[in-house]
């Protein structure tokens, strides 16, 4: 009885014990605040126009990031990102315009570089865009060529957006080859067999102001 009573003993000390420490070895995933609220740090730029500076187009007030629109560009990720998921959120203060969110921006900076596109314009926000030879594909018979770009469009499945002046939270998930939107809640676009690679991430300044307030990144293991 007492060797029973020993091993039971041991038995219940040690398995326990094993449990945790297999458990320590999974480290969380840690989301990564893009924008911190407060300033732009961790952040780059291109613009047209060379003499314009940063500060001519983006600033940051009562903690949103505000976007005058002009002279275009785009802000740019210090670092780069491959798989991830991405929530944004942005609304038109004023006469709704354009924009974008840029990923896996690589190449040469220009107006629109190398990359993908979720499209922020308002009406079409949920369309998808592949720039410069970055390669897009999905339902063909929402998918086309665009040979001044250099790229392919794929139209929304359907539109989500929320009123001009109201929020709009896009819930972007780049996993490999395929490139998922979520706006508002509701899945309106796909992307799939697209370029994988690490690039940047950006914010376009395209002819309208725009205000974002949160731009979170959650790494997802590459495939």
């Amino acid at each position: 009885m007492r060797r029973l009573v020993a091993f039971t003993i041991v038995a219940g000390v040690l398995l326990p014990a094993s449990t945790p420490a297999s458990a320590q070895d999974e480290s969380p995933v840690q989301d990564i605040r893009l924008f911190n609220g407060r300033d732009l740090s961790g952040w780059e730029y291109f613009l047209v126009d060379e003499d314009a500076e940063m500060e001519d187009v983006w600033s940051v007030e009562d903690g949103i990031l505000i976007c005058k629109g002009e002279p275009g560009g785009y802000l740019y990720t210090e670092n780069d990102y491959e798989s991830f998921r991405l929530v944004v959120e942005w609304r038109w203060p004023e006469t709704p315009g354009n924009s974008g969110v840029l990923m896996r921006i690589t190449g040469e900076p220009m107006m629109l570089p190398n990359s993908v596109e979720a499209q922020l314009q308002s009406g079409n926000a949920g369309n998808m865009y592949g720039f410069q030879g970055f390669k897009i594909g999905g339902d063909e018979e929402r998918l086309s060529e665009i040979p001044r770009l250099q790229g392919w469009g794929l139209t929304k499945i359907e539109g989500n957006e929320n009123a001009p002046g109201e929020w709009n939270r896009y819930e972007i998930t780049a996993d490999g080859d395929r490139i998922t939107l979520i706006l508002n809640g509701k899945k309106v676009n796909e992307a799939t067999e697209v370029d994988v690679r690490p690039g940047r991430i950006g914010l376009q300044s395209e002819g309208g102001v725009i205000h974002f307030r949160t731009v979170v990144l959650t790494p997802l293991e590459s495939r």
